[in-house]
């Protein structure tokens, strides 16, 4: 009879959650102290030592054009190495806005970057997916547009990110335009464009101009696009093509020097973080050479390799010490902050994914990051976007939306109502002010477990990763696209063709 009953219960709830119900994007603020590792005094330092690298060491630009910019701007340019003198660095650091707003198609789902903002977007690049009934497979478009609309549908991510996967069945000269075409598509938040080439980071901007208009986009941007440094100390002439189409379309752009310590950077957090701030600052400056005023992002994705075994290790203590101090650089130029992510190198969605996890986005909150690429999805080091792992991360998310709203301290807040109204001894369970509160008082997770051992078993005895595989379905099965301009898809469909036209081998 009690299996009946809560088998009864369960369907309800299923039911009710199986209803295509969006809830609305709610960018999240800042309203926690700002945890800061180390003085002002150790921030100038390594500040210093960094302009020490680009002014003596100098960065690898492989790309003839950008150095007859870097030259007419004032850098040293000693065949591929440019040199930048400190006082140049500091002129054009200060050209790049602190904040900037991204447009999406649903202008409800515009969202600003930097300040005490917060934009948590999906994983990135990996060409691998997983998931609990199919398991560990090359990634195709079917399974990129499945993970562009599990974004949309949760109110936790606010981006629909860029290369959510790679898909592999279509050719690489033209799988970006299916991409972008499908953010656009299958999703009305915020996108990412392309970076592998210059070409395609045009296309991009191409597409962009069909949907928001030429004009529009050079007051606000609607492509935000990653710009990794191949460290240590390089920029390719791929990654240069992109920062030139981009910035001269005054595109947003994030500056991410990709390092390894111990592989990429010295074994020392300082060596490591004076390289990493010497980097990013070096494309900063660039980009700001290309177009005064382009906005952009300080970006750090930094980790450390294990010295046994040569593999990258996610969730590491270093990596979170050079996190907290990267924030605080980043602040000391005035500019947005990309960091963190769900970084693991699990290979399911287990207990060593929600471990090294969550080591990852508790700094990531308290170190005020602005942009959280990888913020759900990421498994085995960056190489598999997970099903399972996806929602799963989107429901952790939503409980650092409320952990970052603090503490209401409001006369209404404090309740001495209710608390006159029940007796000592008593329960707050019927009163009228749990009665008002009781469904917004406090996160609720849906793919959490929150019953008795006797109920757990009774509904299946199912683990989280069961519990999230039929969440994924569930999510699939009730999506229904976002309203797009008839005009603006035939559009873009005519783009894309001839310009697949053009680019067939």
């Amino acid at each position: 009879m009690e299996r009946s009953k809560l088998a009864e219960r369960r369907e309800r709830r299923r039911e009710r959650r199986e209803q295509p119900v969006l809830t609305p994007m709610r960018q999240p603020r800042h309203r926690l102290p700002v945890y800061e590792l180390v003085d002002a005094e150790a921030i100038e330092r390594i500040h210093q030592k960094a302009l020490t690298i680009l002014a003596e060491i100098g960065i690898a630009f492989l790309d003839a054009e950008a150095q007859t910019i870097l030259r007419d701007h004032g850098a040293e340019v000693d065949g591929d190495i440019v040199r930048f003198d400190p006082a140049l660095v500091e002129s054009y650091l200060a050209r790049a806005p602190a904040q900037f707003t991204q447009l999406a198609r649903n202008p409800e789902n515009n969202v600003v970057i930097g300040g005490d903002y917060l934009c948590f977007a999906p994983v990135y690049g990996p060409p691998y997916v997983l998931d609990r009934a199919r398991g560990r497979r090359s990634a195709t478009l079917a399974d990129f547009q499945n993970f562009v609309k599990l974004a949309y549908l949760t109110p936790y991510l606010h981006h629909s990110g860029g290369t959510v996967v790679e898909p592999t069945d279509l050719p690489p000269s033209t799988r970006h335009l299916d991409m972008v075409f499908s953010h656009i598509k299958y999703s009305d938040k915020a996108f990412m464009g392309s970076v592998t080439a210059a070409e395609n980071a045009a296309d991009s901007v191409a597409m962009a101009e069909i949907v928001f208009g030429a004009e529009r986009i050079r007051t606000q941007p609607a492509l935000l696009s990653l710009i990794n440094v191949s460290s240590p100390r390089r920029l390719d002439d791929r990654m240069l093509g992109a920062i030139k189409v981009y910035a001269r379309a005054r595109q947003a752009l994030i500056i991410t020097p990709f390092i390894l310590s111990g592989a990429m950077s010295p074994v020392s957090l300082a060596g490591t973080l004076a390289q990493l701030h010497a980097e990013a600052m070096a494309g900063i400056v660039f980009t700001q050479m290309v177009e005064p005023g382009a906005p952009v992002v300080y970006g750090s994705f930094q980790t450390n390799v294990d010295l046994q075994s040569g593999s990258p290790v996610f969730g590491s203590p270093e990596s979170q010490l050079a996190l907290f101090v990267s924030a605080q650089l980043a602040r000391r130029l005035n500019l947005p902050f990309r960091s963190g992510g769900m970084f693991t190198s699990a290979k399911i969605p287990d207990a060593q994914a929600g471990y090294e996890s969550i080591m990852v986005m508790l700094p990531t909150l308290l170190a005020r990051v602005n942009f959280v690429l990888h913020a759900a999805g990421w498994l085995e080091g960056g190489l598999t976007s997970g099903y399972e792992k996806f929602v799963l991360d989107c429901e952790f998310l939503g409980m650092m939306h409320k952990f970052l709203e603090g503490i209401d301290l409001s006369d209404e807040a404090f309740a001495l109502d209710s608390i006159r109204e029940v007796a000592p001894g008593g329960h707050h369970l019927g009163t009228e002010y749990t009665r008002q509160h009781f469904r917004t008082a406090f996160y609720r997770s849906e793919l959490m477990d929150y019953g008795t051992a006797e109920q757990w078993n009774a509904l299946g005895a199912k683990d989280a990763y069961h519990r999230a595989h039929e969440k994924v379905q569930q999510l699939l099965a009730a999506y229904e696209p976002p309203p797009l301009d008839p005009a603006i898809e035939e559009a873009l469909e005519d783009f894309m063709a001839r310009r697949k036209a053009e680019l067939k081998p």
